[in-house]
């Protein structure tokens, strides 16, 4: 059977079009069935549209069906007050199909902060986990991938909350990128053991004691270098570190873009730019990740960005399925509890 994956159809900047295109995308390329959540009219209307511009997709018109939600969450709207007051919106009626079990997952690309709120409320957090946490994945100068956690679901974080982000960060590493023995590692100004702030000081002896891979504190310079995978720290500094990231990444677009064509001449030299200049932009491109895990709540929600195009809805959908497939939140809980046993004991 095709595992199932809400969709919130009204979340995007440019919703619900590539809602509605990644849905298409991702049916055809995945095992998974959709359920496009939102204004009914509308994206019944945008689904013809893209039928008719694409009369192949028809053959998997099956596999995507519209779920009524009469309203919608604005960026620009308060987070918390929203996910309380909208209780029908594209949000609430998506979230509420994971928790009855009628879908297996959730993805949105709107509002990040009432997509939280909303997902605590309506799923709650797993047994043994305190505060659900946003991992971001980066490119390493390896070619490999390194997450980042949180980004953000928590301004102020204690001791225990980066212990438990650690288990967690560790476990999505390990399912969803295939690694066996993931290194893992407090993002701190130093990379000696007493280094750092009283938070990360009180998180190191914690998550030093736990069975993984700890490699000690690391430094900003170790999310991009390949040499640790998984990057613990609150969610004040992951925020601004990711906000940096995301600026950095489009300046060195711009600038590079700009060098290529002001140094490159000639038929051959143009196209050998352009090729190198694509393969740069799809290894930074967030669209391949799709979105980023609430990592800690009882169902598989991916949060995608604002600006997401199909292609990032389209993988969004497969990760989410891909998270609950592989039974993530069923080890987070295990290895949560296991922790805690430990600890009890000690």
């Amino acid at each position: 059977m095709p595992t199932v994956i809400a969709v919130d159809a009204m979340g995007s900047d440019d919703a619900p079009a590539p809602e509605v295109e990644g849905a298409l995308q991702a049916v055809r390329s995945y095992d998974v069935h959709v359920f496009l959540v939102g204004k009914e009219d509308v994206l019944r209307t945008e689904l013809r549209r893209q039928l008719h511009e694409h009369p192949s997709w028809h053959l998997y018109k099956k596999s995507v069906e519209i779920v009524q939600a009469s309203q919608a969450i604005g960026m620009d709207e308060k987070a918390v007050q929203a996910a309380r007051t909208k209780k029908d919106s594209s949000m609430h009626v998506g979230l509420r199909l994971v928790r009855e079990g009628k879908a297996a997952g959730f993805t949105s690309a709107g509002n990040t902060g009432a997509v939280m709120a909303t997902a605590k409320m309506i799923l709650g957090a797993l047994p043994g986990v305190d505060r659900p946490a946003l991992a971001s994945v980066f490119p390493t100068a390896k070619g490999t991938t390194a997450v980042l956690l949180d980004v953000g679901a928590n301004v102020d974080s204690k001791p225990q909350n980066l212990e438990q982000f650690a288990i967690m960060g560790e476990i999505y590493m390990r399912k969803i990128f295939s690694l066996d023995r993931p290194r893992v590692g407090i993002l701190s100004i130093g990379e000696e053991e007493g280094k750092g702030n009283e938070l990360t000081r009180a998180a190191y002896p914690l998550i030093k004691n736990l069975p993984l891979n700890f490699v000690g504190n690391v430094e900003g310079r170790d999310l991009y270098n390949g040499n640790v995978d998984v990057i613990v720290c609150d969610g004040f500094v992951g925020n601004v570190a990711l906000k940096i990231s995301e600026g950095l990444v489009e300046t060195v677009r711009h600038l590079l873009k700009e060098s290529l064509s002001a140094t490159i001449s000639g038929q051959v030299g143009a196209m050998l730019s352009r090729k190198a200049f694509i393969d740069f932009k799809k290894r930074l491109d967030y669209s391949e990740y799709g979105g980023v895990p609430l990592l800690g709540v009882k169902g598989a929600c991916i949060i995608g960005h604002g600006s997401s195009n199909a292609n990032a809805i389209k993988n969004a959908i497969r990760v989410a399925a891909e998270y609950a497939d592989r039974k993530i939140n069923k080890r987070i809980e295990e290895e949560i509890a296991s922790s805690r046993m430990q600890s009890a004991q000690a």
